[in-house]
């Protein structure tokens, strides 16, 4: 079992950068996948950015790539969430969630993914 905690979300003005954490416990953080989605009021929840057990694959959505960046310290337990150039679009509850090294299926979809953080806000103000 996996337990996820986000935080670093806030207020932010559109051209500007905040950067998530999530910080998790249990068993072998290790030997999970992370991934990055968010969810805007009344839409669905979006898939961000993944990174695999090791830290040498990361994926991310084409509305976020070449501004954020996504990356792991298996010591610490963490995975950090970079947003630079941030747009109002962007603004949503952003989550983290776990999947297992072992699992199959692309890394796009939420049911892909076995364990979830409660959430963090970010905002953008334009």
């Amino acid at each position: 079992q996996v337990q996820l905690v986000e935080s670093g979300g806030g207020l932010v003005q559109a051209g500007g950068s905040l950067r998530l954490s999530c910080a998790a416990s249990g068993y072998m953080f290790s030997s999970y996948h992370i991934g990055w989605f968010r969810q805007a009021p009344g839409k669905e929840r979006e898939f961000v950015a993944a990174i695999n057990w090791g830290g040498t694959i990361t994926l991310y959505g084409d509305p976020v790539k070449g501004r954020f960046t996504i990356s792991r310290d298996n010591v610490k337990n963490t995975v950090a969430l970079q947003m630079n150039s941030l747009k109002p679009e962007d603004a949503a509850v952003y989550y983290c969630a776990a999947r297992s090294k072992y699992a199959v299926g692309n890394w796009y979809e939420t049911s892909r993914y076995d364990y979830w953080g409660q959430g963090t806000q970010v905002t953008v103000s334009s």
